[in-house]
């Protein structure tokens, strides 16, 4: 990205096509679509695809000889169809001549400009703006403009609606269920604007999309069939001059507040809506907003990756999203990987947002707090207590893992136990107890976060067993972050024993858990327990495992679960000749008859993990409490250990090892970084990107720059600082909203570090600097030597 504020593309290459949708796609929180070419159908080289935040639909589909469940984010009606042929030629279907596509990262617009050739050498200029509107989340709008450089006559122009569509946008899922939709009616109203509805296959949502298609002096028909309705425009063009149609598109569904029906909404919007000029200038606004809130000035080379991940982010998590009881899908509202569901990538998004857009991170803790009950039923179900969060969530909250998967080289459905990461509930936690030391909000934490937060605290408590050989807790069957490792290789069961990163963190929720407590009213503090019939026995029991929970080592790390030294070492050196790429290893395995589960082999970073949610002071302060001494030397030898055995199989493991090396080696961290800043640019999982961008990384890689190399974290009521700069970083400054603070600056150079509150009626901000304590109040700035 030689402009840093300009995703560009040049040519036409069908190899490529899918990813630069993905990666061109405009959205704004409600609704994100992917840069298909307006003309394009889903053909193996094209994938056109819209995604509405939170529209899920369920179906069976055979398997194996298996019958399965697994609920999918539908591919949407497709507003886009488009197309144009001069009188007498065929319709333009592509590819054009010359094209080049121009992402503006500032704007949010796509620009495509194109020169087509048809058949009897007729060419035209075709330039197409498009956007999702930030001002109005249910318009999208497409401006087109036809020159015609060696021809005049008339101009025929195709601008449809489409609700024939299907998720067929990930080939490992071909043979399951693909379509979602079913026609409900589609026609144009007396105004003639075009209309389309169409329902979930198996559930009761409806999706209603409007159009206006707008030129001067043209002649309009229409074409309809079911599921699909078009304008056909005529218009008489002159060689050289051009010609500029405009099409407006609203739509809403029936999840949608302060609506009559979803028909009625979209006609409403579509009538009154602006010109394509107009629609552009307020979205640009927000746009402009949005980038003076997350300003980050980094003083290093090729910037332009950063404003993608975080404009991508802005696209698929925006206030618009906040009413809408959604989480953050794992892979963006930009395809149909991982079907749309929402994993424990939050933990990775939530980290940014906190400091950036409190408000989107309470949003997606009240998506986790309104499926509590949920939660509660899936620990009953198993005879535990509290609550058990899904690994994969959709829309009510139950648990959405498949229980079988494909594995592409052998052609082989396996067994899947992903669901057994109990961890992804700890996550939840982590997330609340990091939104309150953010933002103070006592409210948040009092109505649902505190409720919530001791839910998983009791899970964890319920699913400790007492191991009297050891006189420790343990707990048994469950999957670390590490996923390679599903079952040992010597037992009969899926699941592991007390993962390292599992254990620790569970001990740390049951800690935070009290700390809720305390920090409540003494009125709501009683109601809670009463409400939960929490008593003090069931306290001292969280006190009890939470500092009596098994820790394994080996050789002086670590160890990711009990039983880990007994794996044998892989042979690296012989695998990394037969095979390039190694990051789907458990794959390359399977296909010879072997399985990963033997190896001392991990897909990302696991226990290290710890390192990456604590300072190294906190992870040793926890296995302390714990009763396992930990020297400052534990990070460095685990990281060594753990890094050397590991592939990368997962775009988040690149934002950990760039955290963790951070303090040992900073040339090492900065490679890491920039691994994870470019994963999705560079598609460095070979193909995945074109699915879905990987919102975590995305994220964890602007956080890196955000928090980890300004060692900026929140406890204790402060701001604690510890700046690390690599040395391809020159300089940080940031502009922050802390605890009420709009206007918190830090600025981060070789040799200090500055801290700026703007003027507001806010109290004053505690900071912590390597031993120093300051207190800064509003209008006020200090300046703190390295």
């Amino acid at each position: 990205m030689p402009d840093p504020w300009t995703l560009r593309y040049q040519g036409f290459d069908p190899d490529e096509e899918r990813l630069r949708e993905a990666l061109c796609a405009v959205g704004n929180g409600y609704v994100v679509s992917r840069g298909a070419a307006p003309e394009a159908v889903a053909d193996g080289v094209h994938y056109p695809g819209t995604y509405l935040a939170g529209c899920y639909d369920r179906a069976e589909s055979t398997v194996a000889g298996r019958v399965v469940t697994n609920e999918d984010l539908i591919n949407c009606p497709n507003w886009l169809p488009l197309t144009f042929r001069p009188a007498g030629g065929t319709w333009f279907t592509g590819p054009p001549t010359e094209q080049t596509l121009e992402l503006d990262l500032r704007r949010g617009v796509l620009t495509r400009t194109a020169l087509v050739v048809d058949d009897r050498g007729r060419r035209t200029r075709l330039v197409q703006r498009r956007l999702a509107s930030q001002a109005r989340p249910h318009l999208l709008a497409l401006e087109s403009t036809f020159t015609p450089e060696n021809w005049s006559g008339p101009l025929e122009v195709r601008s449809g609606l489409d609700g024939g569509v299907a998720n067929t946008g990930v080939s490992r899922y071909r043979g399951l269920t693909e379509r979602h939709l079913v026609p409900a009616g589609q026609g144009v109203d007396e105004a003639g604007l075009l209309q389309l509805e169409a329902d979930a296959a198996n559930s009761p949502l409806r999706i209603a999309l409007c159009a206006r298609t707008s030129t001067d002096r043209a002649e309009v028909t229409t074409e309809c069939r079911e599921g699909w309705v078009a304008h056909l425009l005529t218009v008489d063009a002159e060689r050289g001059e051009p010609v500029t149609v405009e099409k407006t598109v609203a739509l809403h569904t029936s999840r949608d507040p302060a609506i009559e029906t979803p028909l009625r909404a979209s006609l409403l919007l579509a009538a009154e809506a602006g010109r394509f000029e107009e629609l552009l200038a307020e979205h640009a606004l927000r746009w402009t907003e949005l980038w003076r809130r997350c300003r980050i000035d980094a003083d290093f080379e090729g910037t332009g990756p950063l404003h993608l991940n975080l404009f991508h982010l802005l696209q698929t998590y925006s206030e618009h999203s906040v009413d809408l009881d959604v989480g953050i899908p794992a892979r963006g509202l930009h395809g149909e990987a991982y079907r749309g569901h929402v994993f424990w990538d939050e933990l990775f998004v939530l980290r940014l947002l906190n400091l950036r857009f409190p408000e989107l991170a309470r949003a997606v803790l009240r998506y986790r707090h309104r499926r509590l009950d949920a939660a509660r039923r899936q620990a009953h179900e198993i005879g535990m207590h509290g609550a058990m969060y899904p690994w994969q969530s959709a829309s009510d909250g139950r648990e959405e893992s498949q229980y079988l998967h494909l594995n592409p080289l052998s052609g082989r459905w396996l067994p899947d136990h992903t669901h057994l990461q109990r961890h992804v509930g700890s996550a939840v936690a982590y997330n609340i107890w990091q939104y309150y030391q953010a933002t103070g909000d006592r409210d948040f934490l009092a109505t649902a976060g505190a409720e919530t937060l001791l839910e998983i605290a009791r899970f964890w408590s319920s699913a400790a067993a007492y191991d009297r050989s050891r006189g420790r807790w343990s707990i048994r069957g469950v999957l670390g972050p590490d996923e390679y490792h599903d079952a040992y290789p010597w037992a009969d069961r899926p699941g592991l024993d007390d993962n390292a990163y599992t254990n620790v963190l569970a001990s740390w929720v049951l800690a935070r858990a009290q700390d809720a407590l305390d920090v409540l009213p003494g009125y709501r503090r009683d109601e809670l327990r009463e409400r939960l019939a929490l008593d003090d026995c069931e306290l001292d029991r969280w006190q009890e495992v939470g500092r009596h929970l098994h820790v394994p080592f080996h050789e002086g790390v670590l160890s990711q679960f009990a039983g880990y030294e007994r794996l044998a070492e892989l042979d690296w050196e012989a695998y990394r000749r037969r095979y390039p790429d190694l990051r789907r290893l458990d794959r390359i395995l399977e296909a010879e008859g072997d399985t990963v589960n033997r190896y001392k082999a991990s897909k990302q970073a696991d226990a290290l993990m710890l390192w990456f949610l604590f300072s190294a002071r906190e992870v040793r302060d926890l296995l302390r409490r714990l009763g396992h001494p930990a020297g400052h030397e534990l990070l460095r030898r685990t990281t060594g250990y753990y890094l050397r055995r590991t592939v990368h199989g997962s775009t988040l493991s690149s934002v950990v090892h760039a955290w963790v090396l951070t303090r040992s080696d900073r040339r090492a961290s900065w490679r890491h970084f920039r691994d994870a800043l470019v994963a999705d640019l560079l598609d460095s999982q070979r193909g995945t990107t074109a699915e879905g961008v990987h919102l975590g990384a995305m994220a964890g890689a602007v956080d890196l720059l955000q928090r980890c190399y300004t060692g900026l974290e929140i406890r204790e009521d402060a701001l604690w600082l510890d700046p690390h700069l690599p040395s391809a970083l020159g300089r940080l400054e940031l502009d922050l909203r802390y605890r009420g603070h709009w206007g918190l600056v830090i600025a981060v150079d070789r040799r200090t570090a500055t801290v700026s509150l703007r003027e507001d009626r806010q109290e004053p901000v505690r900071i912590r600097l390597r031993g120093t304590q300051a207190v800064i109040r509003p209008g006020e700035t200090r300046r703190f030597h390295l």
